[in-house]
């Protein structure tokens, strides 16, 4: 039963990304499957994925280079927003998401394709995104799943593919389910399904074992312009090198590790394991930096706001239009976060030792104990009276 005549399919070059090409064409009527491969600093090589695609049947093999875009239009924001999702994931994956969806929606509409489609299952958070995400930006165009209902397991979906001429994978598979980008590394199932489970080494692959660091500490200057990360240790990087300089040092010093249970939109529980060494670092920064320059109520009212918006991105809603006013409260905020941040690198620990800004409303005058000081301590005790005022009235009325 055809679903759709040009279909424009999130490609990988995975085993299931490279069955859904004949799947959609044989069993779904379609008449031509146009892949896009978007780079988003995996380190794959792309021409091979993007001849495997024609290989599988694809009518045209795109490969996108939107590393600078995921940087600059999903990265910057969600650091200046301190975004984690549970206080502890910085969304490294999540991010991704609605920068593919819009690739897919930009190239249905180059090719006149009536329909997009993904390679997610049925239980994760990515089917989630993707469907939203282009629901927001084209809510004409078909979203179609394949692997979400084609019901077939893991041998199932390799034997189908070498039927339709798709080789099987040569080596034996990994356990783990990975992902990878400029902002980190996600890692599942397998082993890693018990949450009891300690993970080995091969887990990882962007930070040390921490006996492997160095046994000297590191220093890194993180200099940011209204909110946004633009100099290391006083040297201006494009934003891609930033983050591959940043992820390389960090990592080195074994900083950056997550390992978490974590609760998944669809209502179940996750073990996942996360390596974000440079993202985590520049939002520890930013909010220090957020710290010396933002009054005390917009600090208190926007650390309220990071949760929802960390939320929001887990659960797939970058466009909506609460997460856009989001946004523009946010940019707001960030006009005089400038300046830079000191971070002492060290056997698995990053420690801010030091912060400063062309706008910081730390006053010396103010804040010190010796003979400088400038407060009128003779005004503490009216404050204190009309303070604690309330609970003085409520204590007569109650306490007597």
């Amino acid at each position: 039963m055809g679903r759709a005549k040009k279909v424009v399919l999130a490609y990988s070059g995975g085993v299931d990304t490279s069955v859904c090409i004949p799947y959609l064409k044989n069993e779904w009527g379609v008449e031509e499957v146009i892949t896009l491969a978007a780079d988003l600093g995996q380190g794959d090589e792309l021409e091979p994925i993007r001849q495997k695609a024609l290989t599988s049947g694809a009518s045209v093999s795109l490969v996108a280079d939107a590393k600078a875009e995921f940087i600059q239009n999903y990265a910057y924001p969600a650091i200046q927003a301190n975004a984690l999702y549970e206080n502890r994931y910085p969304l490294s994956t999540a991010l991704a998401r609605p920068l593919i969806a819009k690739l897919l929606v930009d190239a249905a509409e180059e090719y006149g394709a009536d329909a997009v489609a993904h390679g997610c299952t049925g239980k994760g958070n990515d089917q989630v995104r993707f469907d939203v995400a282009i629901a927001a930006l084209n809510p004409n165009l078909k979203v179609l799943a394949p692997a979400r209902e084609w019901g077939m397991s893991r041998e199932e979906t390799i034997a189908y593919g070498e039927k339709c001429g798709i080789p099987s994978p040569v080596k034996k598979s990994s356990p783990y389910s990975v992902d990878l980008n400029l902002l980190g590394r996600s890692v599942e199932a397998g082993p890693l399904e018990d949450p009891n489970y300690e993970p080995t080494e091969e887990v990882y692959a962007l930070t040390k074992a921490i006996a492997q660091t160095p046994d000297t500490p590191e220093y890194l200057e993180i200099g940011f312009t209204e909110g946004i990360p633009t100099t290391l240790n006083g040297k201006h990087y494009d934003p891609v090198a930033f983050f591959i300089e940043l992820n390389q040092r960090v990592g080195n010093h074994g900083i950056g590790r997550i390992d978490m249970v974590e609760n998944r939109l669809v209502g179940i529980k996750s073990r996942e394991i996360y390596e974000t060494p440079g993202l985590i670092v520049l939002i520890q920064a930013h909010r220090d930096l957020e710290s010396l320059t933002l009054t005390k109520d917009v600090t208190v009212y926007k650390r309220g706001l990071e949760e929802t918006y960390g939320q929001m991105v887990y659960n797939g809603l970058w466009y909506n239009p609460l997460k856009e006013a989001l946004d523009a409260f946010i940019q707001n905020t960030q006009k005089r976060v400038t300046g830079s941040v000191r971070i002492k690198l060290f056997k698995g620990n990053a420690i801010i030792v030091g912060r400063t800004s062309p706008h910081s409303l730390y006053s010396d005058g103010l804040a010190t104990y010796g003979s400088g000081d400038e407060f009128d301590h003779k005004a503490a005790e009216g404050f204190i009276y009309v303070w604690g005022l309330p609970t003085r009235v409520w204590s007569q009325m109650n306490r007597g």
